[in-house]
Formats: C-alpha cells, structure tokens, sequence
C-alpha cells in the first residue's frame, strides 16, 4: 500500500488528489503540509492509501517532495 496526499476542497465530497504516491504515510502528511502552505483554495489535507506505484519521495531537509528517477524508483 502506497499513500498520497488529498486536498480537501469546498464543494468537494471526497479529497482530491494528483499522480504523486510515496511509500510512508508520513512522506504523504508531510508534502500534504507543505502543499497546503502555499496553496488558498485547499481548506485541509488528509492521507489517501493508493495501489498506485511510488513516484515520489519527501525530502525532509529542504521539506518538498522529489521525484524519483525512473531507475531510483526500482532500488527504492
């Protein structure tokens, strides 16, 4: 199980989420986080659980999400 962060938007019954997955539940929170600080229009974030393969990773000393290189993601 794989975790990606969903924006949760007025007038919107379920969180709305893009193509970026990561590994931990925390590296999703964290990047929902640091998403929700730069955008108006999210009034919340929250973790969604997808069977979608990881893409991506949170970086936790410059605090944003990185992609993952096509040949990183298969040592990842």
């Amino acid at each position: 199980m794989n975790y990606q962060s969903g924006m949760m938007v007025k007038g919107e019954d379920k969180p709305c989420t893009n193509a970026v997955v990561f590994a931990t539940e925390k590296e999703a929170h964290e990047a929902g986080k640091e998403l929700l600080s730069r955008w108006f229009v999210p009034y919340d974030h929250t973790v969604v659980t997808t069977d979608d393969p990881v893409n991506y990773r949170f970086n936790f000393e410059e605090y944003r999400p990185e992609l993952i290189e096509k040949g990183e993601i298969d040592a990842h």
